[in-house]
């Protein structure tokens, strides 16, 4: 991942001392699951422990080199991690056990460590929409529909259902946690040959993992579960990102991306406010996308298992959370400093000259005694009238001699408060959004 687009949190989870810090630890629980079984003792236990090296960037070097022999990155591990701790129990080190027991297993902590940081990040996003909604929930706005003008909303309305809508990625963002909370010890085939299932079961205990039947590797239709939510996420936020766009078109300018003093807009055009941000967000989601699609290749494995699925998870895999994240993180900023201009968005509703009373006159006209289709002709030629005449709606209707409401009546059904007096329905459940997350 280019430094751009990095974070700092997912820098240091899927950095390389990190990942072998887990390794490690995966390690040492399954020498603690033989001291348990009685298959190594404490006091083995205890010298690997006294003699394990720091695993830091000095530690990474030597790994790094001894990989230029092995060509295996978790031999050369093994290698340089037994000839650090240099006694003899360092022998009981991936005793029993194939690569990819320690890999898969370490990589579910890792990513379930980047998942934890995401939800963090979701869930303040989810409070500041609720805080923005709430905030504009009487903010009238005109609705559209194919980009045309329909029937008012509100701009509160509209951000509670990205609020709702941001909820079900937290929901599936955590189902993916508890997906990806699993392990397996199981050897080269995942037939338990040379280590007993109650290692398994006790060392993936003390890593807070559940154990999962597996081949040489576990099935990527997990990981494939873990990089839809991701995608789930972003693909929102490029929802949310694009809405933003258009309502600063120049043409509507009802809400700003935040514009910091001696920002530039444009190179060439001083006078330029570019939605830039959010024109960013919609780009990462389409890599996320793409990202999506390499994780489901990864399912299809040979056999046991092969290795096509690995150079894939070292790019999406890291690549993905940090894209997340940042989006994630940069679209909270947006919003809690986006600049509504409720004035424009009052103009533009006013720019309808009452069109969107179109389907309240309609049905006053049914219940006039007009047949549906006499009465939609009706408003129909009217409304064209109106918008061709640059005149109010109300005094076409009431000019036309086939309108028979009166004035009163009129009034009545063209009446603002009366489209959006149930409107207050769309934040019924925001109030208590925190507690279910």
């Amino acid at each position: 991942m280019i430094s751009r687009y990095q974070t700092k949190e997912m820098r240091e989870i899927f950095s390389d001392v990190r990942r072998m810090q887990i390794w490690t630890s995966v390690e040492i629980a399954v020498v603690e699951a033989f001291v348990k079984f009685g298959r190594s003792t404490e006091a083995e236990l205890k010298a690997i422990r006294a003699n394990l090296p720091v695993i830091d960037d000095a530690f990474v070097s030597e790994v790094l080199e001894r990989e230029e022999i092995t060509n295996h990155d978790l031999a050369a591990f093994v290698d340089t991690l037994q000839e650090r701790i240099a006694v003899g129990e360092a022998s009981l080190i991936h005793f029993g056990l194939t690569s990819s027991d320690i890999v898969d297993t370490s990589l579910s902590i890792q990513i379930r460590e980047a998942l934890g940081v995401l939800l963090e990040e979701v869930k303040a996003t989810i409070l500041s929409l609720k805080e923005l909604a709430l905030g504009h929930a009487n903010t009238v706005q005109i609705g559209r529909t194919h980009g045309m003008h329909a029937e008012p909303t509100t701009f509160g309305a509209k951000v509670a259902l990205w609020a709702y809508q941001m909820e079900r990625d937290y929901n599936r963002l955590k189902r993916a946690f508890s997906q990806i909370s699993v392990g397996k010890l199981s050897g080269a085939v995942g037939t338990y040959s040379n280590i007993e299932p109650a290692v398994e079961l006790y060392a993936l205990s003390l890593l807070n993992l559940q154990p999962i039947p597996a081949t040489q590797v576990i099935s990527r239709d997990i990981h494939a579960e873990v990089m839809y939510a991701l995608t789930s996420l972003t693909t929102s936020l490029e929802s949310f990102a694009t809405e933003i766009r258009h309502l600063q078109r120049s043409e509507v300018s009802e809400v700003f991306e935040p514009f910091q003093k001696g920002q530039k807009g444009s190179s060439a055009m001083p006078h330029k406010r570019n939605p830039i941000l959010a024109e960013r967000l919609v780009g990462i989601s389409r890599v996320l996308r793409g990202y999506m699609s390499a994780s489901f290749e990864n399912v299809t494995l040979w056999h046991e298992r092969d290795i096509s699925h690995s150079s894939v998870e070292r790019v999406v895999v890291p690549d993905a959370f940090h894209l997340s994240h940042y989006s994630i993180r940069k679209f909270r900023w947006l919003i809690e400093n986006l600049e509504v201009r409720d004035e424009n968005m009052r103009e533009n509703l006013e720019r309808s000259l009452g069109l969107y009373f179109s389907q309240s006159v309609l049905l006053a006209l049914v219940e006039y005694g007009f047949s549906r289709d006499e009465a939609y002709r009706i408003v129909q030629r009217d409304a064209r009238r109106a918008y061709d005449e640059k005149r109010s709606f109300f005094e076409v209707l009431i000019d036309d001699p086939e309108v028979t409401i009166d004035s009163e009546n009129l009034s009545r059904v063209m009446d603002e408060k009366r489209l959006l007096r149930h409107v207050s329905k769309v934040f019924d459940n925001l109030n208590t959004i925190e507690e279910r997350l």
